[in-house]
């Protein structure tokens, strides 16, 4: 039984990077689905679905995080937060 786990790359295009009002947003989204969702910059990561340690990253214009859906519906959670940050960061 492999692991399965679906996950991309994204540079912020947002000026502001991840901050407060579309960090409040991804959260919303992402506790729609079961799955686990993980963002990651460089050696630091957080829960999608928890606000402070979303915003404790401080990820900003021009980085590039890594995101990482895991769990039963991680199909559509994947697609979900994959239009959010094409849209809205």
């Amino acid at each position: 039984m492999g692991v399965k786990m679906k996950e991309f790359s994204y540079t912020i295009k947002d000026e502001l990077g991840i901050h407060a009002r579309p960090a409040g947003l991804l959260v919303k989204e992402a506790a729609k689905y079961k799955s686990t969702i993980t963002i990651q910059k460089e050696d630091k990561s957080s829960d999608v679905k928890r606000l402070f340690g979303l915003m404790g990253l401080g990820v900003r214009n021009a980085d590039t995080i890594t995101v990482t859906v895991e769990g039963d519906d991680e199909e559509t959670a994947y697609e979900a937060i994959k239009q959010f940050f094409d849209a809205n960061l």
